[in-house]
């Protein structure tokens, strides 16, 4: 078993919270940012990139706020592993943000998390925010 570390990012994003759950949801949604393709069947999803395939399981779903997965490699080998997009807007200022939960391994967090920033960057350009 290997112990990755938990981390959190918050990423603000001008955009609707309604039009931001699409991108971060649906296979269509997540082509357009996180892979080159993605496919679902059920629960499982398939995300491709560059000809190589990861699947992984939805693990829950909150429309409007929130989508969690896990990659079946870990589900195979009985790993708790997940990562997590939610939408949160402030109740006062009505900002709406993007929070990234992940895991990586304890030598891999910074490159993990410049993985989601510039993942999250592509989001922005095609939801047409800064």
């Amino acid at each position: 078993m290997d112990d990755r570390i938990k981390y959190e990012l918050e990423f603000p994003i001008q955009a609707s919270p309604t039009l931001l759950f699409q991108y971060i949801s649906t296979p269509s949604g997540l082509s357009e940012w996180y892979a080159d393709n993605v496919n679902s069947r059920g629960e499982i999803f398939t995300f491709i990139w560059d000809g190589s395939e990861e699947r992984a399981k939805l693990l829950g779903k909150k429309s409007g706020e929130r989508i969690k997965f896990r990659w079946m490699d870990d589900e195979e080998d009985g790993e708790s592993y997940f990562f997590e997009l939610r939408i949160q807007v402030d109740e006062i200022t009505k900002d709406v943000s993007l929070m990234v939960t992940d895991f990586a391994e304890d030598d891999e967090v910074d490159e993990s998390k410049m993985l989601w920033e510039n993942m999250i960057s592509s989001l922005k350009q095609v939801l047409g925010s800064r």
